[in-house]
C-alpha cells in the first residue's frame, strides 16, 4: 500500500503533473496562483524583484507537484497507468 499523498494527477504525455486530483492539489495550485498574481500586481514596474520571487515559488510549487503525483514524474507515452 502506497502512503505518498497523491494530489496531482500524471500527465498522459511528457513529463510532469497534470491537474489537481484532490483538495490538497486545488489548495496548493490556486494558493501558487494566487501569490504570483499579488507579486505581479505588487511589483509591476520591477522586473528584477518580481522575478526574484516568482522563481523561488515556482520552483517550490515543482517540488511539491513532484513530491505529490500519483506515480512520480516520468516520462509518459499516453499508456494509462
Amino acid at each position: 500500500m502506497n502512503h505518498d499523498p497523491e494530489w496531482f494527477a500524471p500527465k498522459r504525455y511528457g513529463y510532469g503533473a497534470g491537474l489537481p486530483i484532490s483538495w490538497q492539489g486545488w489548495v496548493v495550485t490556486l494558493g501558487f496562483s494566487g501569490l504570483l498574481i499579488g507579486t505581479a500586481v505588487l511589483f509591476k514596474d520591477q522586473p528584477l524583484k518580481l522575478f526574484a520571487v516568482a522563481v523561488p515559488l515556482t520552483v517550490t510549487l515543482m517540488f511539491i507537484c513532484a513530491r505529490t503525483t500519483r506515480g512520480g514524474w516520468r516520462w509518459r507515452w499516453g499508456e494509462r497507468d
